[in-house]
């Protein structure tokens, strides 16, 4: 698998993509109203320009074929940075490690650009990965610390929730 960024020529592969997984979720996605199909679409052709810009954001590619997309944008909050994750989707049929290769692109990119901390919410499809990138549960988000901060960092890591073992 291929985790990298995407342009242009990749918008309408993406589009198609993010349709399969809505239609996934919900097999009367195509009988909703239009306004509400749109709502839960997130490969609008303004979402897709603003996230190609934002260098936090990544496709999975395997053989030409997109099996999911990380849309992830860099945030103030107080007085520093932030990378916030705002959707993971993976197509139905994606290889298990997609969801983990795609949270470790943003991880990346995030430590590239001198951001340490990467808030996203936490999903059944994102729990695996965010335990493997060592990330604290805060709420309903979990967030991947770098650095030394990674050390002193608030929260319960995920790694040692009940059932999640040691």
């Amino acid at each position: 698998m291929r985790y990298r960024t995407f342009t242009e020529p990749d918008y309408a592969a993406i589009q198609a993509l993010d349709l399969a997984v809505q239609r996934a979720a919900d097999p009367a996605f195509d009988t909703l109203p239009e306004r509400e199909r749109d709502g839960r679409v997130h490969s609008s052709l303004p979402a897709l320009k603003f996230y190609e810009r934002s260098e936090h954001s990544f496709v999975a590619e395997l053989d030409g074929t997109l099996h999911g997309f990380v849309f992830a944008q860099s945030v103030w909050q107080g007085d520093r940075p932030i990378v916030l994750i705002r959707t993971l989707s993976l197509h139905p049929a994606a290889p298990a490690e997609t969801a983990e290769g795609l949270l470790h692109a943003a991880v990346k990119s995030a430590y590239d650009t001198a951001v340490y901390e990467i808030h996203y919410p936490v999903t059944p499809v994102l729990r695996a990965a965010a335990t493997a990138e060592g990330a604290v549960l805060t709420g309903a988000y979990a967030v991947t610390h770098l650095g030394t901060r990674a050390q002193t960092a608030p929260g319960e890591r995920l790694g040692t929730l009940p059932g999640q073992g040691a």
